[in-house]
């Protein structure tokens, strides 16, 4: 009987971009893709620049949502596929609930939340062995008391038809070097590098001659728009493309500069110079991978706190890494 595998994914967009080895090692035996993937659909986006995915089913369910009688009708249509495998990433009790009641015969995550009898292959997490998600999530596609092999970088083939035709209808141009700035980060303002930072950072790089565009979503607008007010020059694209486009835009760079953000995932997966900016977040569970990639952090006892605001009130770690520290690196990376 053929595999037919599916994939629960992530919420985070970044760690979405991180089970992208996952999917690279279930396709390399196979000739065909057989992995379908139940993700939310702002994480759409990402699998459907994935190599190997087949099939993608948007997951209908709010944060923090039961919906039992949506998830047992989400569950008879996916009994209906035959998966014979289902790969439940996250690690919570609701996401091995659909894949429970599609009855499918092997499931397999990380137990935690008293979902172990939802699984029938609940792994224990060894935080210390396998410190980085990346290598968490390739675990579970190897049999127990196996050693997990070093993960390949995630691969995101972006679309460049939908690149051209987004630099037309924006009127951007590559006649210059393109340094592409992503001040936004989902999970709180202890991720984000402060606006004065990327404000001067702007400016060295506009005097440098390159092109500056600022990329995000609408939720990071905030962060955008003081700079490019602040600015002349700056190219704020920030809630003008959805995430796939973003993507697409993301390999034109000559340098990303980024907080620790799924778009800082994404520049590390398209293959550009990246200078990821880590302050409460830790750069070795969810370092950007990338042989491209640098990160830039100080070193500091609180560091990392993982808290959405800082809990000292003082955000030395992000204030006390300087514009001209991260200058000096994006100046390196893309020479």
């Amino acid at each position: 009987m053929a595999e037919r595998i599916l994939i629960v994914a992530p919420s985070w967009v970044g760690d979405a971009i991180l089970s992208e080895p996952l999917v690279a090692v279930l396709r390399e035996p196979l000739e065909e893709p057989i992995v379908d993937v139940l993700a939310p659909p702002w994480c759409a986006p990402v699998y459907a620049r994935m190599r190997g995915i087949a099939r993608m089913i948007e997951s209908p369910f709010d944060h923090g949502e039961l919906g039992l009688t949506r998830r047992r009708t989400l569950a008879r249509e996916l009994k209906a596929v035959g998966y014979t495998c289902a790969f439940i990433l996250p690690n919570s009790f609701k996401s091995a609930i659909v894949p429970w009641l599609a009855r499918i015969p092997k499931r397999v995550g990380f137990a935690g939340e008293a979902r172990r009898p939802l699984l029938t292959d609940a792994r224990r997490l060894d935080r210390a062995a396998l410190p980085r998600l990346v290598d968490r999530f390739v675990s579970l596609a190897v049999a127990r008391g196996r050693l997990v092999p070093t993960p390949p970088a995630p691969v995101l083939v972006p679309d460049s038809a939908n690149a051209n035709a987004v630099m037309r209808e924006l009127g951007l141009a590559t006649r210059r070097p393109i340094a592409i700035l992503c001040p936004g980060a989902e999970f709180g303002p202890a991720k984000r590098w402060p606006t004065e930072h990327f404000i001067a950072l702007a400016r060295r790089l506009l005097d440098a001659g390159y092109a500056v565009w600022l990329l995000g979503s609408v939720n990071d607008q905030p962060a955008a728009v003081p700079i490019a007010a602040a600015v002349a020059g700056v190219r704020d694209l920030s809630g003008r493309t959805d995430l796939g486009t973003a993507i697409d835009l993301l390999s034109l760079a000559s340098v990303i500069v980024s907080n620790d953000s799924g778009l800082m995932h994404a520049g590390a997966a398209v293959g550009r110079p990246l200078i990821a900016l880590f302050g409460s977040s830790s750069s070795v569970i969810t370092p950007p991978l990338s042989p491209l990639a640098q990160v830039a952090k100080i070193d500091i006892a609180c560091s990392p706190c993982f808290k959405r605001e800082c809990p000292l009130g003082h955000f030395k770690c992000m204030r006390e890494l300087t514009p001209d520290v991260v200058y000096d690196l994006a100046r390196d990376a893309s020479a």
